[in-house]
């Protein structure tokens, strides 16, 4: 949760450094970074996958090592996690690859986006930095990744917590020009961010090497551990689990659009809104990522009742982190939007939409610990699909039906959030259980 959250706060921080810069920095960076959020998104949740396959062969290995196996069982498995690893490694080269192609050709085309003349020029030297820092940024996710499915998470906070201080603090240096630098607004915070992303897979590289456990994956990286067969068993794994973060990160990057076509106040308040839902979001986030290295090293294990256990776990603290979350905007809701603006236009809507957003934290919550359960069994395909259809087909269309035609202005648009997540919030718990039935009815059968 800490690594999620220092992960939202750096870009909080991004935003008021820059903000204080000038305007036309603040715009170049959100026009920028909306384009690259929706590409690092995808190429995140693709590597997620790594977790629960590492996880669940780690979960075999500590079964093994406490019932005193041979030697040789216990090698087949250190093999296998090598294999992840490097295999792991060639799949994030494809990852990078595949998102600078995305990325890359629209440098010389971000005018055909409908900005400012000024905004553009501002943004090309930011945005080409950002699209450098995708590689070192994909390197770190997917050794955060493979160290959690070995069920360390403390690398990754510190990692997370000491390079974002570092973003922060390089910030303050190139944005206002300090000792002896030219000021460089919102160029200077795209240096920044590429020297902080740059160095964080450098130190779980070092990280890796301090530990003798971890050590000994890389000192096993060989060639012909390389295999056609391992990396298309990531891509089966990684792309549905990509295309469901897209589907999500999609629909309300969509929103802001939509809601924009309304008026600026309203657009405002529905920032202030999805600000709070972010940083609730995170915790859960946070939460997922325990659970599905739990489930995995639990189904490792083949202790079945243990799945069940650390998934209801999971849903327990969810529930309460949210509650405190959706107790904090409904109560606060009168006092949360002056800390954002003093508009007497926008506070009103504002506060009428985080009482909706809210109540959109159960849903948001369960379904983000669904999705992770479902992870940690490796099922991610039927995932996908009730994603897309609940995100696009659903929620697009309602958010459009209800903000226009029938009045309701931003109100219509986060009515549809709660109608659209609350549909993979019953249907991934519902195929989380009927998958556990089957694992148990398979383990039986053996």
């Amino acid at each position: 949760m800490l690594t999620q959250f220092g992960a939202a706060m750096v870009g909080l921080a991004d935003s008021i450094m820059v903000g204080h810069f000038g305007t036309t920095d603040l715009a170049a960076v959100s026009f920028s970074n909306a384009l690259f959020f929706t590409v690092m998104v995808f190429s995140m949740g693709a590597l997620m996958g790594i977790t629960p396959l590492v996880g669940h062969v780690h979960g075999r290995l500590e079964k093994l090592l406490a019932q005193g196996t041979t030697d040789e069982e216990i090698a087949h498995k250190h093999e296998q996690i090598t294999s992840y690893l490097i295999n792991g490694l060639v799949f994030t080269a494809l990852m990078c690859f595949v998102s600078l192609v995305l990325l890359a050709p629209c440098i010389p085309f971000l005018e055909a986006f409908g900005q400012e003349p000024e905004v553009v020029s501002c943004a090309r030297p930011y945005y080409i930095l950002i699209v450098l820092s995708i590689v070192p940024f994909l390197l770190f996710c997917f050794s955060k990744q493979f160290l959690e499915g070995l069920g360390n998470t403390v690398v990754a906070m510190l990692i997370t917590i000491g390079c974002n201080l570092l973003n922060i603090f390089l910030n303050w240096i190139f944005i206002f020009g300090h000792w002896g630098l030219e000021p460089r607004g919102a160029e200077g915070a795209g240096w920044a961010s590429l020297i902080a992303r740059c160095l964080m897979p450098v130190c779980f590289f070092v990280a890796m090497l301090f530990k003798s456990e971890w050590r000994r994956y890389l000192t096993a990286i060989k060639s012909r551990l390389v295999t056609r067969r391992e990396i298309e068993h990531l891509i089966a794994i990684g792309t549905p689990i990509g295309l469901q973060s897209f589907a999500e990160a999609f629909l309300f990057t969509a929103s802001f659009v939509i809601i924009g076509w309304i008026n600026k106040e309203a657009l405002a308040a529905h920032h202030i809104a999805n600000q709070m839902a972010d940083l609730t979001f995170m915790l859960a986030t946070g939460i997922g990522a325990a659970t599905t290295i739990r489930v995995s090293h639990q189904l490792g294990k083949g202790d079945l009742q243990a799945v069940r256990m650390a998934s209801h776990a999971s849903i327990h603290l969810c529930l309460l982190m949210n509650t405190i979350g959706a107790a904090i905007m409904i109560f606060g809701r009168n006092v949360i939007p002056y800390i954002f603006t003093e508009d007497p236009e926008v506070i009103p809507i504002a506060s009428t939409l985080l009482v909706i957003a809210g109540t959109l934290q159960y849903a948001d919550g369960l379904q983000c610990v669904g999705a992770a359960m479902l992870r940690g069994i490796q099922d991610v395909r039927v995932p996908m699909r009730i994603a897309l259809f609940a995100y696009i087909a659903v929620a697009l269309p309602l958010g459009l039906t209800l903000t226009f035609p029938l009045g309701l202005g931003a109100k219509g648009m986060w009515i549809a959030f709660v109608i659209a997540l609350a549909i993979p919030a019953v249907l991934f718990h519902i195929r989380f259980n009927r998958q556990l039935k089957r694992l148990k009815y398979e383990q039986q059968s053996i």
